[in-house]
């Protein structure tokens, strides 16, 4: 096939997406594909450019402020004078967080009539939005935890929440912006920490436990992983540096545990009429009760994500993996 790898973009996951390419652009490449790497930033990249850029490492934090606004000043987007993509066969979306995950990329190729991997825009809005998607959680009967939007008042959160509260962008990944607020008087300076990423903030009861996830795949639920960061938030430096975390395949949960978990994750998957794959987020408390975090419609493919090493845990290396999303963007939607 004739291949055109989306990556890089605008966005604060700008590095993560660039290293998901890194791992996607060479198993294409061995499975035999013509791909074609394109940084929705700056274009289609020559083969040294390219070389140089998917090379990089994930920095310890996001890009800053200054630095993603320098892309976004000279982006040139899909510019036909770049590169045709409708000349391919499918795009295949490394794309993470901004208009690469929130619907507005996939909207343009759906207008272009181009077949490209995960989901339509609609279902990548929704995901994307962590207010509509807990209320499309809840409607299928999956728990996920008690949250405000802000601007709220902190005697409303200590009323209707308690603390500890997480405090985070509603359309965001990769925890950017999140912090946990453990009093009233640190709860103003979190909501404008969180506000610089995006206008809308939500306040969201902290549940402590363990992390989990659960990847999707054409209909299927992945095995269970458990995530031990080394904090009690599985933040950006523990999920993209090596030794940043540990990560066990599957997880250690009791049969009917495992079957309630892929459960709540197909439910949540179905809920916002998501794509051949996903990757679902949840909390299990002391108490045993498991609370649904966030859906990712497209997760990371970086050495250290999720979805390949669920994939794995199923007998699904990644070249087949890879090559599964393919052609289930080629499928009928």
């Amino acid at each position: 096939m004739r291949i055109a790898v989306l990556f890089g973009g605008t966005s604060e996951e700008r590095d993560v997406s660039i290293a998901s390419a890194a791992q996607i652009i060479p198993a294409l490449r061995a499975l035999g594909h013509e791909v074609h790497a394109i940084d929705t930033a700056t274009g289609r990249l020559p083969a040294a450019d390219e070389q140089r850029l998917l090379a990089s490492r994930v920095a310890p934090a996001p890009p800053s402020g200054t630095a993603i606004e320098q892309v976004r000043a000279r982006a040139v987007g899909l510019s036909p004078t770049q590169f045709d993509i409708r000349a391919t066969d499918v795009v295949f979306l490394a794309l993470h967080g901004g208009a690469g995950e929130d619907g507005r990329i996939q909207a343009l190729l759906d207008l272009a009539g181009m077949p490209y991997t995960g989901s339509n825009h609609i279902a990548s809005a929704a995901a994307m939005d962590k207010d509509l998607a807990k209320r499309l959680f809840r409607s299928a009967g999956v728990p996920t935890a008690d949250w405000l939007m802000a601007p709220v008042a902190a005697a409303d959160v200590e009323r209707l929440l308690r603390w500890p509260v997480v405090v985070k962008p509603s359309k965001q990944g990769s925890t950017v912006g999140l912090s946990v607020v453990r009093a009233a008087d640190a709860l103003e300076a979190a909501i404008q920490s969180a506000r610089a990423f995006d206008d809308e903030v939500m306040v969201e009861k902290f549940i402590p436990g363990r992390e989990l996830t659960v990847g999707i795949l054409d209909g299927e639920a992945l095995p269970v992983g458990e995530i031990f960061p080394p904090g009690e938030v599985f933040d950006y430096q523990s999920k993209y540096q090596q030794g940043g975390a540990r990560e066990l395949f599957p997880a250690q949960l009791a049969r009917a545990e495992t079957t309630q978990l892929q459960d709540y994750a197909l439910r949540a998957h179905r809920a916002l009429k998501l794509g051949a794959y996903s990757r679902i987020d949840f909390r299990r408390d002391e108490a045993g009760r498991f609370w649904c975090l966030e859906a990712n419609s497209l997760p990371g493919m970086t050495g250290t994500s999720l979805l390949p090493q669920a994939a794995q845990a199923a007998g699904i290396d990644f070249p087949t993996l890879l090559e599964r999303i393919c052609k289930g963007a080629i499928r009928p939607r």
